[in-house]
């Protein structure tokens, strides 16, 4: 196989090589921030770059409106990975999520490997998923089985700290709509059914469940609707609600009991009830123990220092879902002092900073390091396999 230092300084060649192309890139998305679902200008831009560089674009990909998938080559080699490139920003605040900067590094590491496909066997594709703040792009790709022919999917996200992998937690979201009769609440109160009462019921039930869940569940949500006047009996009220846990099999045990909360909530006031989801599932992240000392591995070579405890709860992304389909990792690189959360102002002050242009060029080295060392050591690529089979089992 491919001898893997070899490959290194083709890869760091070329991250030289297009590193400024990539800040400038980089700093035009922080200056164009598009919401999910709007990324047009931005995922216009990256298409136009990689085909400069010589790629096929499918464009839209997958349905998808601002979703891209460019393959540079033959496309015909034994192995194919999936560098996975978010470039969605958040509502009024911008790239405080730091996907500019995640886009930059993927785009980057894809051009860094377009050159040395041939001797990891390997098609190296790179894939635009947009919409990742709001309804997943990557879970309806994953429900098209976009992701079923690869053998490694990988981004890196921003944070305050470095990790090699993110505790990821599965997510629903759910509007819970319950229905009664509206009445004069002076007049004749008697006369309607208090469809708000069944809501709070409902949120007071959830409230009460929360002692008896495992540490990492997190149940949240808001009020949409509550009624329209004081001296009126509500008819109608809704509560759109999050779950999450750290295991898609306790989440949707879970969610079967909050459903017999609203039942319960509308036995108790005579209400009726609905709901639906108000987004995309999101599963929780699947490690591979190979990957991740891959990871850990290239992290020293680079010289980066793990300063945080991967095991901590890092959110919900829909990467998890490709989890489930293929190997995927989603490491993170710090481009803010400790303790500067993302989707803050503090955050998105920091996306164009020399510290985010220099982990530009560091992210494409470990996306590309990483794959590179695995796809070029025949037992670390068995020994993938062989991780993401158990732990899918």
């Amino acid at each position: 196989m491919a001898n893997y230092e070899v490959l290194k300084e083709k890869i760091f060649k070329a991250i030289e090589e297009h590193h400024p192309e990539m800040i400038a890139c980089n700093d035009d998305l922080a200056d164009h921030p598009e919401v999910s679902a709007h990324e047009f200008r931005s995922s216009q831009k990256l298409v136009e770059l990689l085909r400069g560089h010589g790629y096929e674009v499918e464009y839209p990909f997958a349905g998808i409106e601002t979703s891209f998938k460019a393959v540079y080559g033959s496309n015909d080699h034994k192995y194919k990975a999936a560098i996975l490139t978010e470039y969605d920003a958040l509502p009024e605040i911008g790239h405080a999520c730091g996907h500019c900067v995640s886009a930059s590094i993927s785009i980057l590491a894809g051009l860094s490997m377009k050159d040395i496909q041939d001797e990891l066997d390997m098609d190296v594709h790179i894939i635009g998923t947009p919409n990742e703040e709001e309804d997943g792009a990557k879970c309806t790709m994953v429900k098209q089985g976009v992701f079923k022919g690869y053998d490694i999917a990988m981004m890196v996200h921003m944070d305050d700290s470095n990790k090699p992998y993110c505790t990821l937690l599965a997510l629903d979201s759910y509007m819970f709509n319950f229905h009664g009769k509206a009445a004069h609440g002076a007049a004749a109160p008697w006369e309607g059914i208090n469809a708000l009462n069944a809501a709070q019921l409902f949120v007071h039930a959830v409230d009460c469940m929360r002692q008896h869940v495992t540490p990492d569940v997190r149940m949240h949500g808001i009020y949409r609707n509550g009624g329209a006047a004081p001296n009126v009996v509500p008819d109608e009220a809704s509560y759109e609600l999050y779950t999450r846990s750290a295991d898609r099999r306790y989440l949707n045990g879970l969610n079967e009991k909050v459903v017999k909360m609203a039942e319960g909530a509308c036995l108790m006031t005579g209400c009726t009830w609905d709901m639906y989801p108000t987004a995309q599932s999101y599963d929780n992240l699947v490690n591979n123990a190979t990957g991740i000392a891959a990871i850990r591995e290239v992290f020293d070579e680079l010289g980066i220092e793990e300063n945080a405890d991967p095991d901590a709860l890092f959110g919900s992304s829909d990467i998890g879902n490709v989890s489930f389909e293929c190997p995927a990792f989603h490491p993170t690189l710090q481009i803010v002092d400790r303790g500067i959360p993302i989707h803050t102002k503090g955050f998105v002050e920091a996306v164009k900073t020399d510290r985010a242009h220099d982990a530009i060029a560091l992210g494409a080295k470990l996306i590309a390091c990483d794959i590179a060392k695995i796809f070029s050591d025949e037992e670390k690529i068995a020994a993938l396999k062989a991780d993401f089979e158990k732990a899918n089992a």
